[in-house]
């Protein structure tokens, strides 16, 4: 692989979305010439697809030199994990949803080798981005690693997750309207500046994905249009060099509630819900959200979880603390508040609490 010099940006060199991808993936290690993997599993996933998987390698003649499941994001286990792992190693896959795509990625930067992301389930961006979440002195933390050399999404595989996951990634990509809005915002005000490119990549993921039509979320075309989009998110951050793109102040919002909840719900519907939350803010397309929202079930679904608005109410506070050196429209006190009166004044927040 090319060494990383200015200018240079890290796209995957292999990238596939589409039905049956899972029994090929040893022909697009082999035309690699990725030969000898690693592979860490998500937690009962062994049983549901390891043997499809081990086939494909073996007919394809790539060598297993290790492979288990992975419950863990905690930095310790995820380093030991690493140094661990065969030295004759070529790349290091990781099978699974948002825990073991974050650790699989990360032993791959440790080691500097390629990772392979196979995600199965569309909860969120993580699978195409550069970063990952680990636990880090008991507390979740963003840690740099490396954009995937692979992604390989089996939109059957996908399909046949529960719903809440497939709520959780609408919820995640379409946050990237208001993360937009908020890195224009701190450029605006003299914060920073907006990398166009990247912007422009972004935008058009999460355009393309919200005028996509369609009947049901779990039809094909939805689907592939959803996790393409989050994997152009990704793409977006590795351009600007940092999550602007796809991160503002909803992200912020979800993070704090991380911090504050015993028991959080999953990253991407906390981060749709704040997205809502801030659109109404930003008094930007707020109606377009809430239409994808209404259309796709998210609201429906996120009234059966029992949320509470004062967990929300002490997430908005806490926000500017969670990264004080952006300037999102939470880091002004004025937006802060209007935020926190819309919880109990909105109509569609209103119907979501508890």
């Amino acid at each position: 692989m090319p060494n990383k010099a200015k200018g240079y940006i890290a796209i995957p060199s292999i990238l596939k979305v589409e039905a049956g991808v899972l029994d090929h993936i040893g022909d697009f290690l082999k035309n690699a010439d990725l030969k000898k993997v690693v592979i860490f599993f998500g937690n009962g996933l062994i049983d549901m697809f390891g043997s499809r998987v081990m086939e494909s390698l073996r007919v394809a003649g790539v060598e297993v030199l290790e492979y288990q499941e992975l419950d863990t994001v905690c930095l310790p286990d995820i380093t030991a994990l690493a140094f661990s792992m065969p030295s004759e190693a070529q790349a290091v896959i990781g099978l699974g949803g948002g825990k073991v795509i974050d650790a699989a990625k990360y032993c791959g930067f440790l080691q500097k080798l390629p990772f392979i992301s196979v995600p199965t389930s569309a909860s969120s961006d993580g699978f195409s981005s550069a970063s990952a979440s680990l636990i880090v002195n008991g507390h979740r933390k963003s840690v740099p690693a490396k954009m995937a050399y692979g992604i390989l999404v089996d939109t059957q595989v996908i399909s046949s997750a529960p719903e809440k996951f497939l709520y959780s990634g609408i919820g995640d990509m379409v946050s990237k309207i208001t993360a937009l809005y908020d890195w224009q915002f701190e450029e605006d005000h003299g914060y920073g500046e907006v990398n166009d490119f990247a912007m422009m990549v972004a935008k058009k993921a999460v355009n393309s994905f919200v005028r996509t039509p369609y009947e049901s979320i779990s039809e094909p075309l939805f689907l592939k249009e959803l996790l393409d989009s989050l994997a152009m998110s990704g793409i977006a951050n590795e351009i600007a060099g940092s999550s602007a793109p796809t991160s503002g102040s909803e992200h912020l919002i979800s993070h704090a509630l991380d911090k504050l909840l015993e028991q959080p719900q999953l990253h991407g519907i906390q981060v749709g819900i704040a997205t809502y939350l801030m659109a109404v803010v930003q008094n930007h397309r707020y109606q377009r959200i809430d239409t994808v929202f209404t259309k796709t079930g998210f609201w429906e679904y996120v009234k059966t979880l029992g949320l509470d608005a004062q967990d929300f109410y002490r997430a908005i506070d806490m926000a500017p603390s969670i990264k004080p050196f952006r300037h999102t429209y939470l880091h002004e006190e004025y937006y802060r508040n209007i935020a926190k009166d819309l919880l109990t004044t909105d109509e569609k927040l209103k119907a979501i609490w508890k």
